[in-house]
């Protein structure tokens, strides 16, 4: 075969939307076989949800490293670069593993069908895992969990992390339905753990569990946590677990929800460190201080300051709403928004937009887009009473520059609505760092 470039396999790769999302695991198992299996070699974690199930794995992850062993993490979508999405030890993958895993995968019959990007991806990240000989794998499905192509995982736990109406087209239009889908990871007598708390789906999860005979722990019954400050940076709260109980433990992510997103993977922990893994105590502290999840309430030191949040979906626009309220300390703030077009955007906007002083409509390149315009108009209906000011600045880099160049230092400046929004403004502003000095991106 001819060498590849990293360019050409990303294109191939991304070629492989137009096939749009297909659930479901013949073709994905037909490929692992073809690769002799790569996702038995190693243990793992699985983790859904609607929410949060990122800074769950990504801080699992963080956690078995600081523990001493060879830790892969699946994730989806990347932000910026596609090996983001495969990571060793915190690190993405190099481009040359990249190809080493698109070619491998490419090589293999795979049916009827063809696959689709994600499961080529998935694939490609458990061929990665087992090539780098990890110990542990820490895997986010991408929709749903039954069906998704990540469900053919034997995992030794799984984590859901919160439920809410997405994908209503594919998982279904109750919060049952969703929860009968996200509830398809839970394996026979294997541990699940859950921060869902709606009562529907509590008792869908708490069904298949017994069911399979599955070990089932929730958040707020069999662990629980007391906050010390609601909304405070960096998160400080009190763990009250299954086993064991930890005082004044922090977390670097921003926002009250992850204090809950911690619990759930201290809670994991616990579970792990019986027979399965050797974590301490100062293993969960660090990992939970040093975990970094980029475009979920980052905050960058800039001038004036950045909030980054994908804050994808209505949930997340209402925790971002939140965060802000607290965080602003009454500071105007400069909303940058894009959001796409299988959302709830008026209840997201009717979140945010009472909370800015002025906005800026923007729409990443993705084609499921939302276009400014559109929501431009939105705007101007939902506060007919209160006008905001308001402009359209379609290139998400340009809006970013846009609102920085023109925001006083001592307010804030917030770009959110789509995790591809999040992604297009962390890479303008990595150009802008480049060629401002007074611009430093972490």
């Amino acid at each position: 075969m001819n060498a590849m470039t990293y360019e050409q396999c990303l294109k191939e790769m991304y070629g492989l939307r137009r096939f749009g999302i297909v659930l479901g695991l013949d073709v994905i198992e037909c490929i692992l076989k073809g690769l002799g299996n790569p996702h038995q070699k190693f243990a793992c974690i699985h983790v859904a949800g609607t929410n949060g199930k990122g800074s769950i794995a990504s801080t699992l992850a963080a956690i078995l490293t600081d523990a001493g062993y060879r830790t892969g993490l699946y994730t989806s979508p990347h932000l910026i670069r596609f090996n983001e999405r495969i990571r060793i030890d915190g690190d993405d993958i190099a481009d040359d593993a990249v190809i080493e895993a698109y070619r491998a995968v490419k090589s293999i019959p795979h049916g009827d069908r063809e696959p689709t990007f994600f499961e080529y991806t998935t694939a490609m990240a458990f061929y990665a895992f087992a090539k780098a000989k990890v110990q542990w794998g820490v895997i986010e499905t991408g929709m749903g969990g039954r069906l998704d192509a990540t469900n053919c995982l034997s995992p030794e736990l799984s984590i859901i992390s919160n439920i809410s109406k997405e994908h209503s087209m594919y998982l279904g239009n109750t919060l049952s339905k969703i929860a009968y889908e996200k509830g398809g990871i839970i394996k026979s007598s294997k541990p699940v753990v859950t921060a869902a708390h709606q009562k529907p789906v509590i008792d869908v999860l708490r069904r298949i569990a017994v069911e399979k005979k599955a070990p089932f722990y929730r958040l707020g019954e069999d662990f629980r946590i007391r906050r010390h400050r609601k909304n405070g940076f960096p998160s400080t709260f009190s763990y009250y677990g299954i086993d064991h109980d930890y005082q004044n433990v922090k977390t670097s992510l921003a926002g009250a929800h992850q204090a809950d997103n911690a619990a759930v993977v201290i809670a994991a922990s616990e579970i792990l460190m019986g027979d399965k893994a050797d974590i301490s105590e100062n293993n969960i502290r660090a990992g939970l201080l040093h975990v970094k999840w980029p475009g979920r309430i980052e905050i960058l030191p800039l001038s004036p300051t950045v909030i980054i949040d994908g804050a994808h979906n209505l949930a997340a626009a209402r925790r971002l709403s939140l965060f802000l309220k607290d965080y602003a300390q009454g500071r105007p703030i400069t909303l940058v928004i894009g959001i796409l077009d299988d959302k709830p955007y008026p209840a997201m906007l009717r979140c945010l937009l009472p909370l800015a002083h002025r906005v800026i409509f923007t729409q990443p390149e993705i084609d499921r887009r939302l276009t400014a315009q559109t929501l431009y108009t939105c705007s101007r209906n939902l506060l007919p009473g209160k006008p905001v000011p308001a402009e359209i600045v379609e290139n998400v880099g340009a809006a970013v520059e846009t609102a920085l160049r023109s925001t006083p230092p001592e307010h804030l400046v917030c770009i959110a609505g789509s995790l591809y929004v999040a992604g297009e403004a962390r890479q303008a502003l990595q150009g802008m760092g480049a060629l401002h000095q007074n611009l430093r991106v972490p």
